[in-house]
């Protein structure tokens, strides 16, 4: 029996369903980060006092700096989730770009955005 070298098209629509469920999930997050990064809640310190209002800024700040760093990382997850859509499209989804072997369904359905098998990684 030949070994595979890919996937059928109804594994590959099931990963698609589960990467798109991914996908809208990860959207909706970014645009949660961005929000707080821009101040859309619309919390002010306008009527705190002086010093209250320093420290309560700084705080802002940092939360502003790490919600900005997360979108910045949901925002390339998004970007790797796309590319495993095209790589669907193309049908050359679940192939480990360094042995060329098929990359197993569990570390797909774990990272479905994964473009190296779990030994091509280890050996990077």
């Amino acid at each position: 029996m030949a070994e595979k070298t890919r996937y059928t098209d109804e594994e590959l629509q099931e990963f698609k369903e589960l990467i798109l469920a991914k996908l809208e999930k990860a959207q909706k997050e970014n645009e949660r980060l961005r929000e707080t990064v821009n101040n859309g809640d619309g919390n002010d310190v306008a009527d705190t006092s002086p010093t209250f209002k320093v420290l309560e800024e700084g705080a802002g700040t940092l939360e502003k700096e790490h919600a900005a760093r997360m979108a910045e990382r949901q925002r390339q997850f998004i970007q790797h989730l796309q590319a495993a859509l095209v790589r669907i499209e193309n049908k050359t989804y679940g192939i480990c770009r360094v042995t060329g072997q098929l990359i197993p369904k569990e570390r797909l359905r774990a990272v479905p955005h994964a473009t190296l098998s779990v030994d091509a990684k280890k050996n990077k």
